[in-house]
């Protein structure tokens, strides 16, 4: 592991602690670490992934209780980054006017963000980019807030399927205007992939 590796590994291996759920834009906290935002369909794998970057088993289910999937969380690491959970969307059985409210909240917190660095958008890699996935980007797009998928639960597929799936993804990052050309292929499960989104991550810390 390389020194950027080792620092990363470090960084996220240190304190990490759920320190503020907001339910509107209004109660959001005061922004005083760079943030990075994880968001993806309701089955993603968001908290599964949000677990293994913190080697921990259930940081990112501090608030699983009814209406958990309407509050934004913050976890404070090591004073250093904010770790910001956005509700998942994508749910067939969610009204127009729930939809139309998730967009509504989300949309208020990347205008109102001014230390937020990146966006991680999960995309389940047996699924590929999804329509609703595609809203999302587009929403990033307008917002001009830099972000870059992550292909989920690499271990479900084979290692052609693999190569496929992140060309594919990476086609459609190139559409967009805010999306990063890197896609990062990764696996809660198996660890595959974690420690080069640590990488990744740790160098938008303070």
């Amino acid at each position: 592991m390389n020194a950027a590796g080792e620092a990363a590994r470090k960084l996220f291996a240190g304190p990490c602690d759920f320190i503020w759920g907001a339910t509107t834009a209004e109660s959001l906290p005061p922004d005083k670490l760079n943030e990075i935002a994880f968001v993806g369909r309701s089955n993603a794998g968001k908290s599964s992934l949000v677990n293994a970057l913190t080697g921990r088993k259930s940081l990112a289910r501090v608030s699983q209780t009814p209406g958990a999937t309407r509050q934004i969380n913050f976890f404070n690491l090591a004073d250093r980054l904010m770790l910001v959970d956005l509700p998942g969307y994508g749910f067939a059985k969610r009204s127009k006017t729930e939809a139309q409210a998730w967009q509504e909240m989300i949309f208020s917190y990347l205008r109102r963000r001014a230390r937020l660095r990146r966006v991680a958008l999960l995309i389940d890699a047996r699924r590929g980019v999804m329509d609703s996935d595609l809203q999302v980007m587009a929403l990033l797009d307008q917002t001009a807030v830099s972000y870059g998928l992550v292909l989920t639960k690499a271990d479900e597929l084979k290692p052609a399927e693999r190569n496929s799936a992140v060309e594919k993804a990476a086609a459609e990052a190139a559409r967009h205007t805010a999306a990063l050309a890197e896609v990062q292929l990764t696996s809660a499960l198996a660890g595959d992939g974690i420690a080069a989104l640590r990488t990744h991550l740790a160098a938008l810390a303070q």
